[in-house]
């Protein structure tokens, strides 16, 4: 089940990035989601299993550029390689789509998940060596809305 996210999610969201460092994010980053989350809560979705939190991600909108970025994307170890990931890009993506005035939909990963997005439609735009923290590249992406 997709819902948005509220307040009493946080705990299970910050597990899930806990789950995913460091293989997918660096220990320091667990803080800026934390922002993310009180900043963008409004625009985070969760998908839960049995009560739990197994998966997430968020959307930035920049209407004056009529972009929209998703964000955040994580999958509990357990359930990844399961379409999760999938299903969550697809509902963001719906989202985005159903407001008729964004152009592209950007997403900023690292080269350890960006074949899932490129598998997703999505085009490498450009990389930044070491951005997110040493040895985690930046690797920028977007899909045109048609």
């Amino acid at each position: 089940m997709i819902r948005r996210f509220k307040t009493k999610d946080k705990e299970g969201v910050l597990t899930l990035i806990r789950l995913n460092t460091p293989k997918y994010f660096h220990p320091d980053e667990e803080k800026d989601l934390q922002n993310y989350l009180v900043e963008h809560a409004d625009n985070y979705l969760v998908i839960t299993h049995a009560g739990n939190i197994i998966a997430s991600g968020g959307i930035n909108y920049f209407p004056d550029e009529k972009y929209a970025r998703i964000s955040w994307d994580m999958v509990h170890p357990d359930f990844q390689g399961k379409g999760l990931g999938k299903q969550l890009v697809s509902h963001r993506m719906d989202l985005i789509r159903s407001k008729k005035y964004y152009e592209k939909v950007q997403v900023r990963t690292s080269q350890l998940a960006h074949a899932f997005y490129a598998r997703m439609g999505f085009q490498l735009d450009f990389v930044e060596k070491d951005f997110w923290a040493a040895g985690l590249d930046l690797y920028d992406m977007s899909l045109l809305i048609k």
